[in-house]
């Protein structure tokens, strides 16, 4: 009797709601509408009406890529709203939400495509948008909450960042802003000659080994510094910022094989961008020591530096024939997304670092 009362009880995860899951569904509910609307030419005097779309026919030629990739885009929403219902709504209740939301998100998408001229909405469409969002939350339930709420993933965030969020989104941002082909590897931030103006280089020649090694070090060291900035004293940052370059390689090198070939991997691997991440590497290893003010100041000064080299010195001319002959085809509107990310992701980080600037100079 005594070795039963002692026997260990079930671990009761507490019902506690999940803003995380919350916020990242409505994001993913916003690239929904970004990637099925985009590029919001809308023609609402085209004569067609609000619900045609769901008495039409079929479409002639139905492929299994654009089912799968309807089905797909919904999985991951439906999977973050069984979490977003915690702990009010759970199990099947939560099921049904998730299933509802997934239903009415579709609806709004397939319509909004009615005054599209460059979309087809479909009800065929709109059954896979569904299917995806019902298989989302079939997978969620099983799992409970403790998987996004109590798992190793969620704790080493908060051990990592603690309620920065903001440091913690640019951290997981920063691999998909260099997807989209940059002139220089590593160089997010790119406006044209909006603000710095164009220059005739005429028949200057520069080293573009030496240019993109000076970009690539200056942006990985000024990245790296600005985001340890918003991790606690006592995160592994060293290990942490090695692992978010490993994810950018690897991430970069994916979708490189997908839109170019897999015989064009590691195109963007130049000499320039390898010696660029070394030498940056090597630099934030000393510069971590530092105090929070330094690196915030070191940070500021590199990211500053190789944004108006970024700018001013001429682009690689085998980055211009690339863009030249770069056929984006079904990816053409997830490539505008991520030029978008790698566009702002610069600002949004000179912006935090604004705000905080009294906060950084005290160690956490």
């Amino acid at each position: 009797m005594q070795h039963k009362a002692q026997r260990p009880r079930k671990l009761v995860w507490p019902m506690q709601a999940m803003p995380l899951a919350r916020v990242i569904s409505l994001s993913y509910a916003l690239l929904i509408l970004y990637i099925s609307l985009n590029p919001f030419d809308f023609d609402f005097q085209n004569g067609i009406e609000v619900w045609a779309w769901l008495a039409a026919p079929l479409p002639r030629f139905i492929t299994l890529f654009d089912v799968t990739v309807n089905i797909l885009a919904y999985i991951p929403f439906g999977f973050l709203l069984v979490f977003a219902a915690y702990p009010r709504w759970r199990n099947f209740r939560a099921l049904s939400i998730a299933l509802a939301l997934s239903a009415l998100l579709a609806l709004g998408v397939e319509t909004l495509q009615s005054w599209v001229p460059s979309r087809v909405p479909s009800l065929m469409d709109w059954w896979a948008n569904v299917s995806g969002g019902l298989l989302g939350g079939l997978l969620a339930i099983p799992l409970g909450p403790q998987w996004l709420s109590g798992t190793a993933i969620r704790r080493r965030f908060d051990q990592w960042f603690g309620l920065n969020w903001v440091a913690c989104a640019l951290f997981l941002l920063f691999p998909w802003s260099q997807i989209y082909p940059q002139s220089s590897w590593l160089g997010t931030g790119v406006w044209g000659h909006v603000i710095f103006g164009s220059i005739d280089w005429g028949t200057t020649v520069i080293n573009q080994v030496a240019q993109e090694t000076l970009i690539t070090g200056l942006c990985w060291l000024g990245a790296g510094l600005l985001l340890s900035l918003g991790m606690r004293a006592k995160a592994p940052q060293w290990q942490i910022l090695n692992g978010l370059l490993y994810l950018t390689v690897l991430l970069k090198t994916l979708f490189t094989a997908l839109q170019f070939g897999v015989e064009f991997s590691f195109i963007w691997l130049t000499a320039g961008a390898f010696w660029g991440m070394l030498f940056g590497t090597i630099a934030l290893r000393w510069s971590l020591r530092l105090s929070q003010r330094a690196k915030a100041g070191l940070a500021l000064l590199c990211l500053i530096i190789a944004t108006v080299a970024i700018h001013i010195l001429p682009d690689n001319p085998y980055f211009i024939l690339t863009l030249r002959h770069w056929q984006q085809g079904r990816l053409l509107h997830f490539n505008e997304l991520m030029q978008w990310v790698s566009v702002i992701w610069l600002p949004l980080a000179f912006i935090w670092m604004m705000r905080n600037s009294a906060d950084l100079r005290v160690k956490h």
